[in-house]
């Protein structure tokens, strides 16, 4: 079974194909068997890597398709800006791990898979392995020699955004409102640093007071794990402990009264906080604010979860196909933070 991606202008069109199942099955038939087993060992070293790669994803995918851009650290841009120097990109982790299951990878089958398959493909297997659903991965994309500062600086979802410019950007990558709720999401797992919060706490939108929409109970309790001192606030990895919430990062997944591991269920979690107003972020709880995405967050928040992973799992496999390089285009770069031609 193959899927038709759109083709990009300029004659390169004329060389693309489909992605497919089983792309790599003559050249590197094991591939997905070393994604998995190198995700497994990932996650037992480090419990929040789905939430890492998960992200990781969507701000690749989100800008010009999914092409592994955002994992370059040089770029023959000629200003030599690259997308992961971007504002909202400078938090990004994970960028180890798929240098980690790239180089087993490239053990194997030196020079035939690339970074953006392995990017998709991580980022299932995490997905599953914090507690969601298993949904099919077609392979085949290439890799961009091309990275995007500017739109990743432009176009990459605000924390602090409203739902009307959420909406606007998912939509421009055909998105609906309810696949919007849906691939929000994967706030489900993972942390959150209190840089994006704080924000909500004291200076909303630049006014030296808190966000009026927060309840006050839930704004005592962030302003206690969200203090002014920022020394620690960009830890963001989940140590899989029982000591409860650090003061760097507040848990999605568990809520503020977590004592357990982040991600160790895929659920609905996210969508009920949303119903209380205890959103972290005012993008998140900006959901609420508009008729037919409140609505879809109702019908997520009323079972524990079902319903919402089997739609994750369908705007996952939307997301991954998106903007997708094939055939002679871009290419199969030999390690995913730099061009091919910069080796």
């Amino acid at each position: 079974m193959a899927a038709q991606t759109e083709s990009a202008p300029g004659n390169a069109s004329q060389f693309r194909t489909p992605l497919r199942y089983d792309y790599y099955e003559e050249k590197c038939g094991n591939v997905d068997n070393i994604v998995r087993r190198m995700m497994l060992r990932i996650v037992q070293l480090q419990h929040n890597a789905p939430a890492k790669l998960l992200r990781l994803l969507f701000h690749d995918c989100f800008i010009r398709g999914c092409d592994a851009s955002v994992l370059l650290a040089d770029s023959n841009n000629e200003n030599g800006t690259v997308e992961r120097d971007a504002i909202p990109n400078r938090t990004l982790k994970g960028f180890d791990f798929i240098d980690m299951i790239k180089d087993e990878i490239e053990e194997a089958c030196p020079g035939v898979v690339s970074c953006s398959d392995i990017l998709v493909l991580a980022t299932r297997d995490g997905i599953v392995l914090a507690g969601g659903l298993y949904y099919p991965v077609l392979t085949g994309r290439r890799d961009s020699k091309e990275s995007f500062f500017d739109e990743a600086m432009a176009e990459i979802p605000r924390p602090n955004g409203n739902i009307s410019e959420t909406l606007r950007l998912f939509s421009l990558r055909g998105f609906d409102e309810r696949e919007t709720v849906a691939l929000l999401g994967g706030h489900n797992i993972g942390k959150i640093g209190c840089e994006f919060i704080r924000p909500r706490l004291s200076n909303f939108m630049g006014t030296g007071l808190p966000d009026p929409t927060i309840p006050s109970d839930f704004l005592e309790e962030l302003m206690q794990k969200c203090p002014d001192d920022n020394s620690t606030i960009n830890n963001m990895f989940n140590e899989h402990t029982a000591r409860g919430l650090s003061e760097s990062a507040i848990s999605y997944s568990q809520g503020l009264s977590a004592l357990s591991s982040v991600g160790t269920s895929f659920d609905n979690h996210y969508y009920k906080t949303l119903t209380r107003g205890r959103g972290l972020l005012f993008a998140d709880q900006q959901l609420m604010a508009n008729e037919k995405t409140a609505a879809v967050v109702m019908d997520y928040a009323l079972d524990e979860g079902a319903i919402f992973r089997t739609e994750f799992a369908h705007a996952m496999v939307k997301l991954s196909n998106i903007g997708v390089l094939t055939g002679f285009q871009g290419e199969v770069r030999h390690s995913c933070s730099h061009l091919n031609s910069d080796q």
